[in-house]
C-alpha cells in the first residue's frame, strides 16, 4: 500500500503566551490509499485542527505535512491552491455550498476550475446525483433542500473531481440517524469501489462503526490509533 498521507510531529497552537491553547502536540501519522479513517476522540482534542492541516486550510507552529509524495509548506499559495483542488475533496458539517447555484452547478463548480470539458463535466454531474440519490433534484438551489439533500450535494460535489482524498469533518452531525447512514453507505461504497481515501473526524458512532481505521485523540496527542 501506498502512503498517501503523513504528518510528522505536527504541532499547532493559538492565542498568545498568556492564554495558549495546544491543539496538537506532535502528532504523526501515516494513512495509506483507500483507507476508511476516523479520527475520534472528546471535544477540543484536535480532530478539526489535525484535519484542517492535513487540507492545507491551516498552517501548523512546527511538523510536516506530505501528501501524495509532496511536502504541503514548499508550495506557494497558488501551487496550494491548485493542489487542493485536484486532489482533496473536502465535506463540512455546515455543508458550505454555494446558495446561488443549483445542486448541478455546486457539483459542478470544481471541474470547471479544472477545465474539465463541458461534456465530461455532465456525464460526472449526472452519474455523482445518481449516486446520492438526488436524481431529478439537480435544478434545485440550495434553499429548496433538506439538510440530507444539501450533504448529498456536498459529498457529491467533493467526490465528482476523481480526488486522491476526502477529508469530511463531522459530515453526519446535522442529519438524522437514517439520512446518516444512507450517506455513510454512499461513501463506503465509493471507498471500496474507487479506492477513494477517507478521512473523517467525528463524534458519531455510525461511522466509527464502519471505519476500518480509528486514531484516537487526547488533548492533542494521539492516545490510540487502532485497524479493525
Amino acid at each position: 500500500m501506498t502512503n498517501l498521507i503523513e504528518t510528522r510531529d505536527l504541532c499547532r497552537t493559538f492565542g498568545s503566551e498568556e492564554t495558549k491553547v495546544t491543539a496538537l502536540d506532535h502528532v504523526s501519522i501515516n494513512i495509506e490509499q483507500g483507507e476508511f479513517t476516523a479520527i475520534i476522540g472528546p471535544s477540543g482534542s484536535g480532530k478539526t485542527t489535525l484535519l484542517h492541516l492535513i487540507g492545507g486550510l491551516d498552517e501548523p507552529n512546527s511538523g510536516s505535512v506530505t501528501l501524495s509524495g509532496s511536502n504541503i509548506a514548499d508550495m506557494s499559495g497558488n501551487q496550494l491552491s491548485d493542489f487542493r483542488r485536484d486532489h482533496i475533496g473536502f465535506i463540512f458539517q455546515a455543508y458550505n455550498l454555494i446558495p446561488v447555484l443549483s445542486a448541478e452547478e455546486n457539483i459542478e463548480y470544481i471541474m470547471l476550475l479544472q477545465g474539465i470539458s463541458a461534456a465530461e463535466r455532465k456525464k460526472r454531474v449526472k452519474e455523482m446525483l445518481a449516486m446520492v440519490e438526488l436524481e431529478g433534484l439537480g435544478d434545485r438551489r440550495p434553499s429548496h433542500l433538506s439538510g440530507g439533500q444539501q450533504q448529498r450535494v456536498a459529498v457529491a460535489r467533493a467526490m465528482a473531481s476523481n480526488p486522491d482524498i476526502i477529508l469530511a469533518d463531522e459530515p453526519t452531525a446535522n442529519l438524522d440517524s437514517k439520512t446518516g447512514i444512507s450517506l455513510l453507505e454512499v461513501m463506503r461504497d465509493l471507498n471500496q469501489q474507487r479506492k477513494m481515501t477517507f478521512v473523517f473526524s467525528t463524534h458519531d458512532e455510525k461511522i466509527m462503526d464502519r471505519a476500518t481505521r480509528l486514531i484516537y485523540l487526547r488533548d492533542g496527542k494521539v492516545e490510540r490509533d487502532e485497524r479493525k
